[in-house]
């Protein structure tokens, strides 16, 4: 397929990191981006002359030979490249003069800015990458835990892919013996048998429902995990989410009512993100503003995938709250520091804590942790995390199991050959095999500009 929005033709230039730092990488691909480079570059040797896969040590320097700054160029030649292009790295010094100045440089020698994700949209389009793949790159950026980070890494290195492409390649094969079928119509035979087709279906079906029932997991392991801090007003709600979080996030006073509003801040567990959402505490109020605070209240309930529910050592009795089949709920006991006994933990359930004083929080910490299961994981694990690809493979799964019925109906191949059509056009749109330029647009949109 061809995507006529992003025009190749031209030599992108954009930073590849952060300025404002020790250095700053400026990355340039394009047909022109080696001579574009040589014409700003003077070291030992010419930048045309050179090998890919090597480093050269030199100068910038402008037309009258003044010296922008000391640099290192990394050359990489056509095919071998991230982008699949011709492609010089310059590390220079992190001066944003210093940047701006080559960008203008650079820009005034025929080199185009880059636009958001240019520079993988192009590897995609060169067959450097499938779709899947890419998005990943973005993920991987994105990441901020183990658990999100190693998702992302499995499916850069093509572990989700090569999964896909086994089912669309043993789909593909299906549907060629049932147009062959169609073919010879005439001659009333079958070059498909039915029975294996069948279980093949079936096996395939089975992939996809695997695959599916990962999102739940792998929009957590991407996104964090929501916790809900609900309860009465000052049981210490505000207090503990400063304590777990190792922060003075929230304001925190023996007034009732005092946080009135939503607060999250995050924190990792274990290598897992969590976002925790200090609420209004629950209570009948007259005031306005306040009530509005405890409507919020009950939102980020809905929302959550655990409810973190406190109450206090002097009254350690649970209001009732309505809890989702989808949510972990965990009772917390709070300022046992106030009791005679300041043992943590006696029992698994309530948990005892003082969050003034610090007691109890690694086991909070713990039965937090438990309530998202990674056991099954590991570094191959193949996770989905893009719900763009969830719904891919939502459709997916109704074209199967239409296919299944219709061969337990006996259908003509036609309309079964149709149905697998289906299945393997649902299972290219996560790969990029079909995708329309819209979809890639808003994709490549989201990354970061130099990537």
């Amino acid at each position: 397929m061809t995507y006529n929005h992003l025009d190749t033709d031209t030599t992108i230039i954009a930073p590849a990191t952060a300025i404002g730092g020790a250095v700053v990488v400026i990355r340039i691909s394009g047909k022109e981006s080696i001579a574009i480079a040589d014409s700003m570059f003077r070291g030992r040797h010419k930048l045309s002359d050179a090998k890919g896969y090597t480093l050269h040590y030199g100068d910038i320097v402008y037309d009258n030979g003044e010296v922008l700054d000391d640099v290192i160029v990394a050359l990489f030649r056509a095919p071998h490249s991230y982008t699949g292009e011709d492609s010089v790295e310059i590390t220079i010094h992190g001066s944003e003069y210093i940047t701006s100045e080559l960008l203008r440089m650079a820009i005034e020698r025929g080199a185009t800015m880059a636009t958001a994700g240019e520079f993988t949209q192009r590897a995609f389009l060169a067959g450097k990458m499938d779709l899947s793949r890419a998005e990943a790159v973005a993920d991987i950026i994105a990441s901020d835990s183990r658990w999100s980070h190693n998702v992302a890494s499995t499916q850069m290195r093509g572990s989700y892919s090569e999964r896909l492409g086994a089912m669309r390649e043993s789909l593909l094969r299906l549907c060629s013996l049932l147009e062959l079928e169609l073919d010879f119509s005439e001659e009333d035979v079958e070059f498909a048998d039915r029975s294996e087709l069948r279980n093949m279906l079936v096996a395939i079906e089975s992939e996809v429902a695997q695959l599916r029932s990962s999102f739940a997991l792998g929009n957590v392991l991407k996104n964090g995990v929501t916790v809900a801090i609900v309860g009465e007003p000052n049981v210490g709600k505000s207090t503990l989410l400063n304590t777990i979080i190792e922060d003075d996030r929230a304001m925190v006073s023996d007034v009732a009512g005092t946080t009135r509003d939503t607060i999250e801040a995050t924190t990792t567990i274990d290598g897992i993100r969590y976002r925790f959402i200090d609420t209004a505490g629950l209570r009948t109020t007259a005031d306005h503003l306040e009530q509005m605070g405890i409507d919020r209240t009950y939102r980020a309930m809905e929302n959550a995938q655990i409810i973190l529910h406190i109450t206090t050592a002097d009254n350690p009795t649970f209001e009732e709250i309505s809890i989702s089949p989808n949510q972990k709920y965990i009772q917390v006991i709070n300022k046992i520091d106030k009791t005679t006994s300041t043992d943590s933990q006696t029992t698994d359930s309530p948990l005892r804590i003082s969050a003034k004083c610090n007691i109890g929080i690694d086991n909070l910490r713990s039965a937090l942790r438990e309530c998202t299961d990674t056991s099954h994981l590991n570094s191959s694990s193949v996770v989905v995390t893009n719900m763009r690809h969830y719904a891919a493979l939502e459709k997916a799964a109704e074209s199967l199991a239409m296919a299944i019925t219709a061969m337990d109906n006996h259908l003509p191949s036609d309309l079964l050959s149709e149905d697998i059509r289906q299945t393997l056009h649902h299972l290219g749109e996560i790969t990029g095999d079909i995708t329309s330029d819209d979809i890639l647009h808003t994709i490549f949109s989201k990354f970061c500009i130099g990537k």
